[in-house]
């Protein structure tokens, strides 16, 4: 977006939103800037609990929305007693709407994925519905969820709100949400029932809605696969720029070796993936970046970011 559009402005007068446009003291424009890459830094997420919630989101989005304040504490226990990401969706420019009480459960795990959505006629209901794709109606295409979440990184509202809203005019399947992670590589963007995370998505998103019609991943923003190993993120992305193979179930990873102590300076792993042709072997390796940056608009200390390197051992 040009310098100056009214799409760089957030208004002040709604709580959560924060004010500001995207300059170059934003943790997303240096980030560009600095040319961080993104690649490997999807989450460990493989289960997912989506809850139509529209309103405000404070820093911590669930506690901090509209959201029944005796439910949340409950609901957040049994999220991660069960292993499963809680996220917050609103429709594009509903944030004050009343909300359909929409709730999904989406499973990333390979083999069984998919996302079913239902409907609660209270929030309690949320701590006993079965988390595990027996009720709801499933979804029939993609799923794309954009990290608009302000309160919690001004980025996350500059980037993303645009975004959402245009592609909205590509797919009816996008949603609002709340925190991602990975804000400097705002809009950030995930994929569901696959869990695909997608980061400095430029535009109007339509190149990346296009390549999902086709079963294909977009390659220049893909961060990586969530519950895929880090290692295994990177060995994939390497490999499918090398390969051409941009299947969404392409190269699934095979093993992931380590060959250096965990949290060594330069860490180094064999990372086997399943090719077309019988398996594809890579040495991946993993060090902090030269220098220290802020890496959210919130950082009050810098840090290194990771960088990687791939090579094929076959």
């Amino acid at each position: 977006m040009s310098a100056g559009t009214p799409d760089d402005f957030c208004r002040t007068d709604v709580p959560g939103r924060p004010a500001g446009r995207i300059d170059d003291a934003r943790c997303s424009a240096q980030a560009l800037l600095r040319g961080d890459s993104p690649v490997a830094t999807a989450s460990p997420a493989t289960r997912w609990l989506l809850i139509e919630q529209p309103g405000p989101w404070g820093h911590d989005a669930l506690p901090e929305s509209r959201f029944d304040s005796a439910v949340a504490p409950q609901l957040a226990r049994r999220s991660r007693a069960e292993g499963v990401r809680l996220l917050l969706v609103r429709r594009p420019g509903d944030r004050l709407a009343d909300s359909g009480r929409r709730w999904a459960y989406a499973d990333s795990r390979a083999g069984r994925e998919g996302l079913w959505w239902s409907v609660r006629s209270s929030d309690a209901e949320l701590l006993t519905a079965p988390w595990d794709g027996s009720v709801g109606e499933a979804a029939t295409e993609p799923v794309y969820l954009v990290c608009t979440h302000g309160g919690h990184d001004a980025c996350c509202a500059l980037r993303g709100r645009p975004l959402a809203r245009a592609m909205a005019r590509s797919t009816a399947a996008v949603w609002e949400c709340s925190h991602l992670g990975g804000d400097r590589f705002a809009a950030n963007v995930v994929v569901l029932p696959h869990g695909f995370y997608y980061g400095q998505v430029p535009g109007d998103g339509a190149d990346l809605v296009a390549a999902h019609g086709r079963g294909q991943v977009a390659l220049p923003w893909l961060r990586g696969r969530a519950g895929v190993p880090v290692p295994g993120q990177a060995a994939q992305h390497f490999a499918r720029a090398e390969l051409g193979l941009l299947g969404i179930e392409d190269l699934p990873v095979v093993s992931v070796v380590q060959r250096t102590p965990p949290g060594a300076h330069v860490e180094r792993w064999t990372v086997t993936l399943a090719g077309p042709d019988g398996d594809v072997v890579t040495d991946v390796e993993s060090s902090p970046s030269e220098t220290t940056a802020l890496l959210t608009c919130r950082a009050v200390h810098p840090a290194h970011s990771r960088t990687w390197q791939v090579t094929f051992a076959n």
